[in-house]
């Protein structure tokens, strides 16, 4: 039997948001100002998609990834010409089974993302230990290198654990839609490890320009 769709408003965004990361918005257009206020008034969360096609502006028949994330709106400020700033969480995954285009913001009918049950195997026990490891890692190299001392206190959720990490390097928006697109835990845990691995490296083995050096010539010593 098939899992009931429920309708969900829909924010399509040249950006991707993973669960718990934090989103700052500016709204502006109308339609959107709508969506803001229906979420309020019903306390309820929007959906954050990936545009595939289309523009973030002003276009009505844009083409979303069919896989985001909700955000629950947790702080907003409304001005006096009626735009919106606003703070939003992403908590969980769905996936868009259609689109609805009847109201003046994009409606998707959607099912929750389910991840595949993470079982305390061997193997999956050491790919945590090496998350962990390369995160603190990657912590070192950008907060002043291999002596700095880092403590992190790590949740015990698997799920959450590879989306928090995820959320704290740097990825480009395709490689966040993958890691949003996964339904296995290990798997991403597996994509990110080199991903962080290869940016500690290069963060340690970045040496800064002197800010003077350019412009020694034109320097006088009087």
């Amino acid at each position: 039997m098939g899992r009931d769709l429920e309708p969900m408003p829909l924010f399509p965004l040249n950006a991707v948001l993973l669960p718990y990361q934090m989103l700052p918005l500016h709204i502006f257009e109308e339609r959107y100002r709508e969506l803001v206020r229906d979420c309020l008034e019903n306390d309820r969360p929007f959906g954050v998609v990936l545009l595939r096609e289309g523009s973030e502006v002003g276009d009505p028949d844009v083409v979303p990834y069919m896989v985001g994330t909700t955000a629950r709106i947790v702080q907003h400020e409304d001005l006096p010409d009626g735009r919106i700033n606003l703070m939003a969480m992403g908590e969980s995954r769905f996936r868009v089974r259609k689109l609805d285009n009847s109201k003046p913001y994009l409606v998707g009918w959607v099912e929750p993302i389910v991840e595949l049950e993470w079982d305390e195997s061997p193997n999956h026990s050491w790919l945590i230990g090496r998350a962990k490891n390369a995160f603190e890692g990657h912590l070192r190299s950008v907060f002043g290198g291999r002596d700095v001392n880092i403590s992190v206190t790590f949740t015990d959720d698997p799920v959450a654990l590879s989306f928090a990490i995820a959320g704290c390097v740097h990825l480009t928006v395709m490689e966040k839609q993958r890691l949003l697109e996964m339904t296995d835990t290990a798997e991403r845990f597996r994509e990110l490890i080199p991903i962080l691995e290869t940016q500690s490296v290069d963060l340690l083995d970045f040496e800064a320009p002197d800010p003077l050096e350019e412009y020694a010539e034109y320097l006088s010593s009087n």
